[in-house]
C-alpha cells in the first residue's frame, strides 16, 4: 500500500525539489538560476528580484554574500520571510499575526 502523504508534506517536498530541479541537481545554485526559479516558482515575488539592486537586496534577507552561491538553507530563509508576509497579508483582518522566527 502506498503512503498517503499530507498537503504539508507534499509542499515541503515540492519546495525541496523544485530547489534542486533548478540547481541542476547541484546543492547550491547561482543567482541566474535563483531568478529563473523564482519567475516559474514564485511569480508574485519574481518582481522584486529583477532588478539588480532587488535582487541584491533578496539575497542579502537570504544571507548570501556577494559571488556566494544560494544553498537551500538561503533559500529556506527567504520561504520563512514570504510565508510570514504572506500569512500576515491574508489575515491581516483578523487579529492573528505570524511571530515565526527562523533559528
Amino acid at each position: 500500500m502506498a503512503t498517503k502523504y499530507s498537503d504539508l508534506e507534499l509542499a515541503i517536498n515540492s519546495l525541496v525539489t523544485e530547489f534542486h530541479k533548478a540547481a541542476d541537481d547541484a546543492p547550491t545554485m547561482n543567482t541566474t538560476q535563483f531568478q529563473t526559479m523564482i519567475s516559474k516558482q514564485l511569480p508574485a515575488f519574481a518582481k522584486t528580484a529583477e532588478s539588480e539592486e532587488g535582487l541584491g537586496q533578496v539575497l542579502e534577507q537570504m544571507g548570501v554574500q556577494s559571488g556566494q552561491n544560494i544553498s537551500f538553507e538561503n533559500f529556506w530563509t527567504l520561504i520563512n520571510k514570504q510565508a510570514i508576509q504572506l500569512f500576515n497579508t491574508m489575515y491581516k483582518e483578523r487579529s492573528a499575526k505570524c511571530s515565526c522566527l527562523l533559528l
